[in-house]
């Protein structure tokens, strides 16, 4: 009897642990999989709250590595996960989305020789400026498997010379939200408030962007929640800003609780790539605080409108908004909700051969 095949599969931010609730369980009915925890978001609010409420299995390994610059961060983890992989010497390496955790697992595993299996494969906001798109595209050029959420990600990696081991698969966030909307239940007070998030280093670092993003949310016609990254958090107490309108801040929330929300929500302002399309797949317009995004499909129909930092294009998009709600599309972009069952599948065929 051939032995079963060995993943190692690597997390270490709160997007990364949604994707890897529906992930893991189809990665654990083929293979033996090795969880790795990086530690990128470490705190309990971040972190283990997610893992609980998924239900999602404990990390075979956590390094614990949080905090510093990119570089000092995404280092630490590279020297990490090649201790971790040359220990437990897998047949694949999986690294989700576009964080340190990703590039760090994905340099880890193709310096020792073992492939790599990039899931979100082919985003592109074509902003550089985004440490986010240098770890995508790095990842991409690196890895033997190539899952791509859409149609227009394989376009962008075919425009890149990147062919083989591409497979359109669906969004396996599209799988967790199918998955866990309906046990997130709906809030008392749906319908009337905003959602707002900011945590990017263009926003949340830069005084003058953040401040004329929270002035603007405070100063929206409707209450507007805000659960704020501990970052975040600690920006603002710097600047010492308080609201005098209808921002509230928050406390980060945990998955379903921030589901419940977005679903409840009039509108969503936010800088997250992950949120913009959630708030898409439920139905809820947006309003994303950056210049570009890698979710271009949520653009669409008004569904997602792209406004920076400028504080006057907030208040403009969040009023169009409200007063007259964009169309989205009777079929979703994201797949049918069988992404982790795919990948999974398209996985074990490839170590078979």
């Amino acid at each position: 009897m051939s032995r079963k095949k060995k993943v190692l599969t690597v997390v270490g931010a709160r997007p990364q642990f949604v994707k890897a609730g529906p992930l893991c369980k189809a990665l654990r009915e083929r293979f033996r999989e090795v969880l790795v925890h990086t530690g990128q978001h470490y705190d309990a609010e971040m972190s283990d709250a997610f893992f609980e409420e998924l239900a999602l299995p404990r990390p075979d390994h956590h390094l614990g590595i949080g905090g510093g610059s990119h570089g000092a961060m995404t280092g630490r983890m590279l020297e990490a996960l090649e201790k971790v992989i040359q220990a437990e010497q897998p047949d694949l390496v999986v690294v989700l989305g576009d964080t340190n955790s990703t590039l760090a697992g994905a340099l880890a595993a193709v310096k020792l020789h073992v492939p790599v299996a990039h899931v979100e494969a082919g985003l592109r906001s074509h902003d550089w400026r985004m440490p986010e798109e240098v770890n995508r595209r790095l990842t991409d050029h690196a890895s033997a498997l190539l899952f791509c959420p859409t149609l227009e990600a394989v376009s962008n990696l075919r425009a890149e010379g990147l062919r083989r081991g591409v497979h359109r698969v669906g969004d396996v966030m599209f799988d967790a939200v199918r998955e866990h909307a309906q046990r997130a239940g709906e809030p008392d007070d749906a319908g009337t408030y905003a959602v707002a998030t900011v945590h990017r280093q263009e926003n949340a670092d830069d005084p003058v962007r953040l401040l004329a993003i929270v002035r603007a949310l405070d100063a929206l016609p409707l209450p507007v929640r805000f659960p704020v990254h501990p970052r975040t958090r600690q920006r603002l107490a710097d600047l010492g800003f308080a609201p005098k309108g209808g921002l509230r801040l928050e406390r980060p929330a945990p998955y379903l609780a921030m589901l419940r929300l977005v679903k409840g929500a009039r509108l969503v302002l936010t800088d997250s790539g992950g949120l913009q399309k959630e708030a898409f797949m439920l139905r809820v317009p947006c309003v994303t605080l950056r210049g570009s995004t890698e979710w271009v499909e949520t653009l669409a129909g008004g569904a997602n409108r792209l406004v920076g930092a400028d504080a006057g294009k907030i208040t403009r998009a969040a009023r169009a908004v409200l007063r007259r709600g964009p169309r989205f599309p009777v079929r979703s972009p994201y797949g049918d909700g069988r992404a982790a069952e795919r990948i999974a599948t398209t996985i074990e065929k490839f170590l078979a051969r």
